[in-house]
């Protein structure tokens, strides 16, 4: 469906309307188009589709998930935490 831009303006909840039909609506200056109002396709995404399309893309070594080393703490600019004890001190009532 065309409509000149005069139309458009005018019918502009029907144009709407239309597109969320599906239609494609065109909009003329005259005799030429200059825009064409098109449905919006929101993809559709799921969880496991997501998750999936990383399979084979990752990768870590067996140490990855290791306590870093003090050192290795302090290189990364953590070094606050090197001295830090692992748990709180038990507290005897």
């Amino acid at each position: 469906m065309a409509y000149t831009v005069h139309q458009a303006k005018t019918n502009f909840s029907r144009i709407l309307k239309e597109v969320e039909a599906g239609q494609e609506v065109i909009v003329m200056r005259g005799k030429k188009p200059v825009a064409k109002v098109v449905p919006i396709e929101v993809p559709v995404f799921s969880r496991s589709a997501i998750a999936g399309s990383y399979r084979g893309k990752l990768s870590w070594t067996e140490d990855a998930f290791d306590p870093l080393t003090d050192a290795e703490l302090v290189e990364m600019g953590m070094d606050y935490l090197a001295e830090a004890p692992l748990q709180p001190p038990n507290k005897k009532p």
